[in-house]
């Protein structure tokens, strides 16, 4: 059999795995998500939302949309921003920004 004949064979067969067969979520095939929130677990599950929708941002005070929000993680916690330059701005003198509890 000629070699391009062989070339043919596995190029159909790798066409059809990544296509209909285990390589086929590649492809962006056979997964089927709901509107809204598409996170989902390991075992198919869906992730619930963590935290109020809307939040502040520490540096302009802005009320914004958490999903949409720019981040930035300081000691643990997670602060969310409007924009690029407000969280530039947190990010060298994070302190400043910081509402303390007490």
């Amino acid at each position: 059999m000629q070699p391009w004949v062989y070339f043919l064979i596995v190029g159909a067969l790798f066409f059809l795995m990544m296509r209909g067969g285990c390589g086929s979520h590649v492809m962006g095939h056979g997964h089927h998500h709901r509107s809204g929130d598409n996170r989902q677990t390991a075992l198919g599950g869906s992730v619930p939302p963590v935290g109020p929708a809307q939040v502040r941002d520490p540096v302009c005070g802005m009320t914004i949309e958490r999903a949409t929000a720019k981040t930035c993680a300081h000691r643990g916690t997670v602060y969310y921003f409007c924009s690029d330059q407000c969280r530039s701005k947190f990010e060298v003198a994070p302190e400043t920004y910081i509402v303390s509890a007490s």
